[in-house]
C-alpha cells in the first residue's frame, strides 16, 4: 500500500549511510541509491546531501519522512484489519527478542501459535534489542521483545508502539562464603566496592548494569567482561568478582549465591513488546502478546531463590 521507496528513505535516515541501509534491507547499495533517486525525481526535491562518509537528510526529506511514518502506520492498521477478516490466518509470521525473553517468553508463545494456527509459518529470531528495532523497521519481524537502553528508540518514538510486559528484577550473584551472603537481601550500594563483571562495552547488559548502579551513587569497578550468564557465573564461582543477573535468567548449578536487591528504585529491567506503529491489533500479534501475558506472571521465582543450594541467612532484611 505504501511506496517501498519511502521505507528505503526511512532506513537511510536510521543508519546514516546508503551501505548500512542496504544491508538492513537486503538490497545492494546501488539499488538503494537508485530508489532514492527515483523518489527524489517523483517528488521534485533533493532528499540527501553528502556529509563526510555518510549522507545528510535535507529539510524536504524530513518532511517526507514525517508523512511517510503516518502513511506507514495507517497501512499497518489496514493490514491488521484485513488479517482479522480471515477465518484462519496463513502466511509467514516472524517474532524476535533478546536471549532471555526469547527463551522464556517468546518460545512458549510461538508454541501456542503453532498449535492454534497450523497454516502459519512461524519464525523466531534471537537478537539484541537495538537489532530487534531494526528488524521491525525493515519489516523482517513483528512483534519484538526488547528492553530500553541508550541504543534503542525511546518509548515516544512515533514509528513504534511499545507496551510494558514485565519488570524483571536484578539479583546480585556472589561466591559462596562472600560477606554479603549473611543477608537475605542487600542494597546495590553495599556492593559498590566489589570487583564487577560486566558485559562488553556497547552491549545491552553493560548499559543495564551502569544504569542500575548510577542511582546507587557509584560506577562499578570492572574487573572482567562476560556477555554470557554462564561465563559470568563461572567467574563469580572462582571468586573473580560479582555480577547482576536478571531474575528471568537461569544459571547453572555452581557454588554461588543469588541475593535479591532492595532500595528505591529497586534495580530491574522493564521488558517491552514493540511493534511497528499501527500493527499492534494484527490478530497474530494480539495472540502472541496474550500468550506472553499469560506466561509472564508464572516465570519469576520467589525473591528468596538462590543458586548453588545456598540460602542467605542473617538479619532478614
Amino acid at each position: 500500500m505504501v511506496d517501498p521507496k519511502l521505507r528505503v528513505l526511512q532506513m537511510v535516515a536510521r543508519y546514516g549511510t546508503v551501505t548500512a541501509a542496504a544491508a538492513a534491507l537486503h538490497y545492494t547499495p546501488s539499488a538503494v541509491s537508485y530508489q532514492l533517486r527515483q523518489l527524489a525525481e517523483e517528488l521534485g526535491v533533493e532528499l540527501l546531501s553528502q556529509s563526510g562518509r555518510g549522507v545528510r537528510l535535507t529539510a524536504a526529506a524530513r518532511t517526507v519522512l514525517r508523512h511517510a511514518e503516518a502513511l506507514q502506520a495507517q497501512a499497518e492498521r489496514a493490514y491488521a484489519e484485513l488479517a482479522a477478516t480471515s477465518e484462519e490466518p496463513t502466511g509467514s509470521f516472524t517474532m524476535c527478542g533478546f536471549s532471555t525473553a526469547a527463551t522464556h517468553l517468546l518460545l512458549p508463545a510461538a508454541a501456542s501459535l503453532r498449535h492454534r494456527f497450523p497454516r502459519v509459518r512461524l519464525r523466531v529470531i534471537e537478537a539484541e534489542p537495538a537489532h530487534c528495532f531494526d528488524l521491525l523497521l525493515s519489516g523482517d519481524a513483528d512483534p519484538a521483545l526488547v528492553i530500553n537502553s541508550a541504543e534503542t528508540p525511546s518509548t515516544a518514538d512515533e514509528r513504534f508502539d511499545q507496551q510494558p510486559l514485565l519488570d524483571d528484577p536484578l539479583d546480585l550473584v556472589v561466591p559462596e562464603g562472600h560477606r554479603l551472603t549473611e543477608f537475605s537481601r542487600v542494597t546495590l550500594a553495599e556492593a559498590a566496592d566489589e570487583p564487577w563483571i560486566l558485559g562488553n562495552v556497547g552491549s545491552t547488559y553493560h548499559q543495564l548494569v551502569l544504569t542500575a548502579c548510577m542511582p546507587a551513587g557509584f560506577t562499578p569497578n570492572v574487573a572482567h567482561y562476560a556477555d554470557e550468564w554462564d561465563t559470568g557465573t563461572a567467574l563469580v564461582a572462582h571468586d573473580f568478582g560479582i555480577i547482576l543477573v536478571p531474575r528471568l535468567a537461569r544459571l547453572h548449578d555452581r557454588p554461588v549465591v543469588r541475593i535479591p536487591l532492595y532500595g528505591e528504585p529497586a534495580p530491574a529491567r522493564r521488558i517491552l513488546a514493540a511493534t511497528r506503529r499501527g500493527h499492534l491489533n494484527h490478530p497474530l500479534v494480539t495472540s502472541t502478546l496474550t500468550a506472553i501475558n499469560e506466561t509472564a506472571p508464572t516465570l519469576l521465582p520467589s525473591p528468596q531463590w538462590t543458586e548453588g543450594g545456598v540460602r542467605p541467612v542473617g538479619d532478614g532484611r
